[in-house]
């Protein structure tokens, strides 16, 4: 399996904190940069034949990006980055997509979303984890959580897409971001009935999936994952400390 990592992106808040990084994927946690942490957990995975990097030209050449077989300029937007990573790959063959901010993310756990991914055998994957799963490990890392029927799950940061669906998704993205303060537009973009049903905690998982074969006109699914490392990650500059306390083993459960 082709992987390729999300490392691009303009500068922000994380990245403030240490000057001189393009932005958060080169902070160092733990004296190693998020990317290079989030390279080695995919470069120790066996399944995994080539590791392409889209990150910006600045960092080409850096010490950072070594793992990496084929580095990939990124774009100002993430769906920019993730055309040009996916860029000339066998349109028909499943990618792995991950992004660059996971700090405790292993290749264990690369390996178990593989394998769950392929057995879903769907044409784009969305990595998630459940909350009693997360808890039970990280309960000190704060999530943004979804209300299902089948559970209470947050999104990870392992994706699986077929590179022929991006178009398509693409312009899901764009009707998303038109849509998003405006509450008939999300209606009509996702149906009164996913949202109603969300609303009351009655949306099932496999709802879901149907919807977003209707939107996307491709199979897509939801892959659960039992690694709670797949979902913690570094958004805000308050998770720097976090991330430092986790991988030294000293956060407070």
């Amino acid at each position: 399996m082709i992987a390729v990592v999300l490392a691009g992106g303009p500068p922000d808040d994380v990245s403030a904190l240490q000057p001189g990084v393009p932005n958060k994927a080169f902070v160092r946690i733990g004296g190693v940069a998020l990317v290079e942490r989030v390279l080695r957990a995919l470069r120790s995975v066996e399944e995994i034949t080539r590791l392409v990097v889209v990150a910006p030209l600045s960092m080409h050449a850096d010490s950072t990006l070594a793992l990496a077989d084929e580095r990939r300029v990124d774009g100002v937007r993430i769906r920019e980055s993730l055309r040009s990573g996916l860029a000339n790959l066998p349109p028909g063959e499943l990618v792995l997509i991950a992004a660059s901010d996971l700090p405790v993310l292993t290749s264990e756990a690369v390996g178990d979303f593989i394998e769950r991914a392929r057995r879903r055998d769907c044409e784009a994957g969305y990595g998630c984890v459940e909350r009693r799963v997360h808890l039970a490990k990280y309960p000190q890392v704060p999530h943004t959580w979804a209300r299902l029927r089948d559970g209470t799950y947050c999104g990870g940061g392992l994706f699986t897409l077929r590179p022929r669906v991006l178009p398509a998704l693409e312009r899901f993205i764009e009707r998303l971001g038109a849509a998003r303060k405006r509450p008939w537009r999300l209606a009509s973009l996702f149906g009164v009935g996913v949202l109603t049903k969300y609303m009351y905690g009655r949306l099932s998982i496999a709802d879901a999936e149907r919807r977003a074969h209707e939107v996307l006109g491709a199979t897509a699914c939801a892959v659960v994952s039992p690694y709670a490392e797949t979902a913690v990650n570094v958004d805000r500059v308050g998770d720097v400390a976090l991330a430092e306390q986790l991988i030294a083993g000293t956060a407070n459960v």
